[in-house]
């Protein structure tokens, strides 16, 4: 077991991965506001109080603030948490209040507010594709070279020489894929499909449960088919191919962290899974320590889980204003200032009490709960 990194080693990694990917992301609203002609008040990088700041020749104030998880751009105009126009903007002279967020189209808007979390994709997209541009993509066959005895697979009656096709009723077209869909399933009984001679079969399969413990001494719970192959395929990739190569990996990460939400809200996956920013410190520091490639994917990895995350439909978030922009194109007409209020704060309330959770949790990884409970008891 390698020793864990040391704590100024995990707040450097940690403002590593955090800083820019909160600035490449309020630079995505920032870039599209400029775009559509809309002022920028302040950009800032963390909230509270300014500890560092200076303003531009077009009036934006670039400061960081105390608490360094998050940022937002403030346009003109952008008086209330909801952006709704109210008589202060009214009052706003008409060459200022073209300037406004709330003066532009209503597809303009969206596209600002879904600037943020696109941006994000797109750095994941760019960090991906240019390992698969290096190292090349792996293609390697999803064929049963060995089989685990009294395993899964073994179970199931799959052989030697069988190609899977599809599990869950998900098309298999690597190994890799048949590792990815059964990592985050244990436990989990699927039916799968494979080819046997030139035959199409089927039978039924409960992915194992592997409990897995890694250099640093944390513990994993992952699914296991029982399944070997004889050695990894890599292609080369070319310039033109590697994009697309990013926005596959992004996709299937994507469908990934669904599919362990899914879990997680029908009780198939525990909540104590679920991790904040001390956890994301901890894990930032560690990786720092495999070297810079790990370090790099872990920060595409973490600008997904950014961009998707402000992508819910939750009030506060992207997500959440782009849910009611929606309403207010089928419906032709702002939704009413006090359901939006109360939207905003019933969203509020929500993501504190997830933030609660996650760092009870962050805590309870880190041994606290268990330290105490050995104190008291």
């Amino acid at each position: 077991m390698i020793e864990s990194p040391g704590f100024l080693l995990t707040i450097l990694a940690f403002a590593l991965v955090i800083g820019p990917l909160v600035f490449i992301h309020e630079m995505g609203h920032y870039l599209a506001g400029r775009w559509f002609g809309v002022k920028a008040e302040a950009f800032s990088i963390g909230f509270g109080r300014e500890i560092a700041g200076f303003t531009d020749k077009r009036g934006t104030r670039w400061k960081f603030g105390w608490m360094p998880l998050g940022g937002y751009v403030r346009f003109a105009g952008d008086m209330n948490p909801a952006s709704q126009p109210d008589a202060q903007w009214l009052s706003l002279p008409p060459e200022e209040r073209a300037q406004t967020f709330q003066a532009k189209k209503l597809w303009q808007r969206a596209i600002i507010v879904a600037a943020g979390p696109i941006t994000n994709f797109l750095l994941a997209i760019l960090i991906l594709g240019g390992f698969a541009l290096v190292y090349g993509e792996s293609r390697t066959p999803p064929m049963v070279e060995t089989v685990v005895a009294g395993g899964a697979a073994a179970g199931a009656g799959l052989q030697p020489g069988d190609r899977i096709v599809a599990m869950g009723g998900t098309r298999i077209e690597t190994f890799d894929d048949i590792r990815n869909y059964a990592q985050i399933r244990p436990d989990e009984r699927v039916r799968v499909t494979y080819d046997r001679a030139g035959a199409t079969q089927t039978a039924d399969l409960t992915i194992a449960i592997q409990r897995e413990v890694d250099r640093f001494g944390n513990e994993y719970r992952t699914g296991l088919v029982g399944i070997g192959n004889a050695s990894a395929v890599f292609e080369p990739v070319s310039l033109l191919r590697a994009p697309v190569v990013g926005v596959e990996r992004t996709v299937d990460i994507v469908q990934m962290m669904v599919a362990t939400i899914g879990q997680i809200i029908t009780g198939r996956r525990p909540l104590d899974e679920l991790g904040g920013p001390l956890r994301i410190a901890k894990v930032s520091g560690e990786t720092m320590t495999l070297g810079w490639p790990a370090f790099i994917t872990l920060i595409a990895l973490v600008s997904i889980n950014l961009g998707f995350i402000n992508l819910l439909p939750v009030p506060m978030l992207d997500g959440g204003h782009l849910f009611f922009y929606a309403i207010e194109a089928v419906r032709r007409k702002p939704v009413d200032p006090k359901v939006l209020d109360w939207a905003f704060r019933g969203g509020l309330a929500a993501l504190l009490a997830l933030m609660l959770l996650v760092t009870v949790n962050d805590l309870g990884s880190f041994g606290l709960w268990d330290n105490l409970a050995g104190l008291i008891g």
